[in-house]
């Protein structure tokens, strides 16, 4: 099991072929989905993430393999017999970025990592590879501990976790309608990654699915895409530059500033409540948005009528 490969290093040229293959089909549909300066930051952002991933590594290998000494049970002692294991290690481990996924947007300590990937006014497969810098310092890893605790060897995680990685790099993209209906009923697609990543009212803190969007409709947490709410992209207070470090480190800039000017009984709400939240109500957070919206949208049916 020690020596299984990181599936996505064998994904990279499918990445770029299928990058290049969108923006050649967007130079001749519409070539407002591709911004050269947006792209490039996007790049970058990804490269950095790489680096910054080999860098903490062997970190995160280190703490999975110290959990796993304490494992519930022996998955991986008749692994090749048990075939269903490899199902259900991918499973869970989707369920468990399910979990991650949707606390990187509701814990703002969480979204100061994950905001970098919202972080695009564009939506292309590029926006797939804007990746965060401070995954490890964010305690991301966290979330996947459960699975070693269970059973499952270290290196299997990984590997699922690859394979889920690389089944999300094509949902990033406008050149897909809308899938088949069974297909839109169990997986996550582009139609409802697209809503993930609009920041309309109606779509904010919805589809947090990786590979299966089932998790959001068991929980609770579902908004499909509409005809006649075109998605916008990007975070509710737009990034607004290209600038490379700023797009990393922008959220650990303003958490740092507010725990710093916060009073003390404060201070730490501003690290764990959800982004938007501030302890004079100066600010909206996501919920608060959306029940305004809603509000509105309440007020405006008697007129129509």
């Amino acid at each position: 099991m020690d020596d299984l490969p990181n599936p996505v290093t064998y994904a990279v040229p499918a990445f770029i072929l299928l990058l290049i293959a969108e923006m050649i089909v967007s130079l001749r549909r519409d070539k407002s989905r591709y911004e050269t300066r947006d792209t490039l930051t996007s790049l970058l952002l990804g490269t950095g993430s790489q680096v910054a991933g080999a860098a903490v590594g062997a970190a995160v290998v280190g703490m999975a393999v110290w959990v796993y000494q304490f494992h519930l049970f022996d998955i991986g002692i008749a692994l090749k017999q048990w075939w269903w294991a490899w199902i259900l290690c991918f499973v869970l481990d989707d369920l468990a970025y399910y979990a991650f996924h949707r606390s990187a947007h509701r814990v703002r300590w969480f979204w100061a990592s994950h905001v970098i990937h919202h972080s695009s006014q564009h939506y292309n497969l590029s926006t797939a590879l804007r990746q965060t810098w401070t995954g490890f310092f964010s305690l991301a890893f966290l979330f996947r501990l459960p699975l070693f605790l269970i059973g499952f060897p270290p290196a299997m995680v990984f590997f699922c976790g690859g394979l889920n990685l690389i089944y999300q790099f094509w949902i990033h993209t406008e050149a897909i309608g809308r899938m088949p209906r069974w297909f839109e009923a169990v997986m996550n697609t582009p139609s409802h990654h697209r809503v993930h990543h609009g920041v309309n009212p109606r779509y904010l803190d919805a589809n947090y699915a990786g590979v299966f969007i089932v998790w959001d409709r068991m929980f609770g947490s579902f908004v499909p895409e509409r005809d006649d709410d075109p998605v916008r992209y990007g975070i509710v207070k737009q990034l607004g530059s290209f600038n490379l470090l700023w797009a990393a480190v922008h959220e650990w800039v303003g958490i740092a500033k507010d725990v710093w000017s916060a009073p003390w009984r404060h201070k730490l709400s501003y690290i764990w409540r959800e982004p938007g939240w501030s302890h004079d109500g100066s600010r909206m957070t996501s919920a608060m948005i959306k029940e305004r919206w809603a509000e509105g949208r309440a007020a405006e049916e008697p007129a129509a009528e």
